[in-house]
């Protein structure tokens, strides 16, 4: 499904209250500014984003929504990000040149599932080779919030731009992803069908989760 164009994302992080009308560089007034000019140059199907220093990760996963049919009905189930992922936040990008901007936007990201069941390690050499950089996490949220429909169950997606780097400057073994909640264990039943921030191991290979990419990112 083709993403709307880039004032409508504007409008919508404003709907889901993410964007406050506070004059400040993340506002909604100033977001949709930027959304109108980099409308006039991004290529079509971009994706609109404002910078993590504004609205990190973990303020934007509990605007994700999904909707999931349960015996009861139809219900409205809301993003989250799993228990043991408190640093989501720290996750910064690896290898990846995101615009020192306040909004910018992100050329049609691709699901990436013809590399589902590759290891994150095996997976980066092959998007470079393409051209193609990894979405951050914080992109791959955005993803979600303006298309719900990009998570599906058994075809979801990593966001190996973002990494976490210790003191020492070595990297974490977590890579974050999104994918689609079962509500076991620590989710909770409460919260089957969710999208869900969560992480996978480097070296581990999943055959639910691809790799999200885009080729371009417009300042």
């Amino acid at each position: 499904m083709p993403l709307p164009s880039l004032p409508a994302q504007a409008d919508r992080l404003d709907r889901l209250g993410l964007l406050p009308d506070d004059g400040t560089p993340a506002g909604a007034d100033a977001v949709r500014s930027a959304a109108a000019r980099l409308g006039r140059t991004a290529p079509p199907g971009a994706l609109l984003v404002v910078h993590p220093r504004h609205l990190a990760p973990s303020t934007l996963a509990p605007r994700m929504r999904r909707t999931v049919r349960t015996r009861a009905g139809t219900v409205e189930r809301e993003g989250f990000v799993v228990v043991d992922m408190t640093d989501v936040d720290a996750f910064g990008p690896v290898d990846v040149t995101v615009p020192d901007v306040d909004v910018y936007a992100v050329a049609a990201p691709d699901r990436g599932d013809d590399l589902a069941n590759a290891s994150p390690a095996e997976a980066q050499p092959v998007l470079a080779g393409r051209g193609r950089s990894p979405l951050t996490l914080a992109e791959g949220v955005y993803w979600v919030l303006q298309d719900p429909a990009v998570l599906e169950p058994n075809h979801c997606f990593m966001t190996i731009g973002s990494r976490l780097r210790r003191p020492d400057g070595t990297l974490d073994a977590r890579t974050p992803a999104i994918w689609v909640s079962g509500g076991t264990g620590r989710d909770g039943t409460e919260r089957r069908g969710a999208p869900k921030v969560g992480w996978c191991w480097w070296r581990n290979r999943h055959t639910w989760l691809g790799f999200a990419s885009t080729d371009v990112r417009t300042a």
